[in-house]
């Protein structure tokens, strides 16, 4: 009897049909999985607002944006110029920053009385006679030697109230009193024009200013380090005058996402102190330092909030008290208060 030709049951071809489709399924996941290749859409990065004032002592932001440690913690940082602390504290308070890249500490410990919580350090900058920061300069021609010649001049300051009566108390502590001279602030980018043009005599001015005048042959250092000297009683102390600091509402309103900002911080930081010279380059393009005196600008004592000895935070709370004796602090400030850990 001759075969007949075979029947297959329908069932049966459907659950054929439905295997191959599975097998094709799973091969095609495991060629993405394999490849690196998501099946969804990737991730957007995190983005950050964040107030940029483009001294030299902004340098861990610029680091950490090219050298791509932002980049590895998934943020996206959104920066906006800011000249001064005035203007970051204003920022700030209103929510348009979650981030100040360097913020005056005095008048962040302002801005925390007035909304408490507003300015929350996650590092601190030391400013010292080796890591230089502010100083005392006079235009050349100008018979000074010490800041206790400055009798008599007119000086200029770098802007913000925690500048201008910084630079009168040291002044004071040279025996050059109110009524000795006239101080006006000045905008940062004018420093150079007005020693350059002798509009005035000195002033109080910050990196990269004060370097640049001196490599322009236009005006002389006097003296650095002076708050640590003169404020905190000990040349040799850290200065903390200024640092980053977030807002607790960033803080408490994306908590991976501030950790993750800090933690880039973290890494630029590490990388300026055991890398000066290569993170010199930063400098330019990115701050007011030109190309020829980036190797002149002294960089600055960089350190976590959590990683500060007890010394160092001893340091800083001088500081805050010393605030608090001229009026730009209204209260006294425990300054543990205000170092954000994570």
């Amino acid at each position: 009897m001759a075969d007949g030709p075979t029947e297959r049951c329908p069932q049966v071809d459907d659950w054929s049909k439905m295997m191959k489709s599975f097998n094709l399924s799973i091969f095609a996941i495991a060629v993405l999985v394999m490849g690196g290749i998501a099946p969804g859409p990737a991730a957007a990065q995190d983005k950050v607002s964040v107030g940029v004032f483009p001294v030299s002592s902004s340098l861990p932001y610029f680091v950490a944006l090219e050298r791509g440690f932002f980049k590895e913690q998934n943020i996206e940082p959104e920066m906006t110029k800011l000249m001064g602390g005035p203007p970051n504290v204003a920022a700030m308070m209103t929510n348009q920053i979650e981030v100040s890249a360097v913020l005056v500490t005095l008048e962040g410990l302002n801005a925390n009385v007035k909304k408490p919580g507003v300015a929350m350090y996650i590092a601190l900058n030391s400013q010292t006679k080796v890591w230089k920061m502010e100083q005392f300069v006079v235009r050349n021609g100008f018979k000074a030697e010490t800041i206790a010649d400055l009798k008599g001049a007119k000086l200029f300051s770098a802007p913000g109230p925690a500048n201008l009566n910084t630079a009168k108390a040291i002044l004071a502590k040279n025996g050059v009193k109110d009524g000795d001279y006239t101080i006006d602030q000045l905008d940062m980018s004018q420093h150079i024009n007005a020693m350059t043009a002798g509009t005035f005599d000195g002033g109080y001015t910050l990196e990269p200013n004060a370097s640049m005048m001196i490599k322009a042959g236009v005006a002389r250092s006097l003296e650095a380090g002076v708050i640590a000297k003169y404020i905190l009683g000990d040349e040799s102390a850290d200065a903390y005058a200024a640092g980053c600091a977030m807002t607790s509402d960033f803080i408490h309103n994306r908590p991976e996402v501030a950790k993750h900002f800090a933690g880039a911080w973290a890494k630029a930081i590490d990388f300026i102190n055991k890398n000066p010279d290569e993170a010199r380059k930063y400098l330019a393009k990115n701050t007011f330092t030109p190309d020829n005196i980036v190797d002149m600008v002294s960089m600055l004592g960089y350190v976590m909030a959590d990683e500060m000895t007890a010394t160092q935070i001893g340091d800083l709370q001088k500081l805050a008290d010393f605030g608090n004796s001229i009026g730009v602090v209204p209260e006294k400030a425990d300054v543990t208060k205000v170092l954000q850990k994570f």
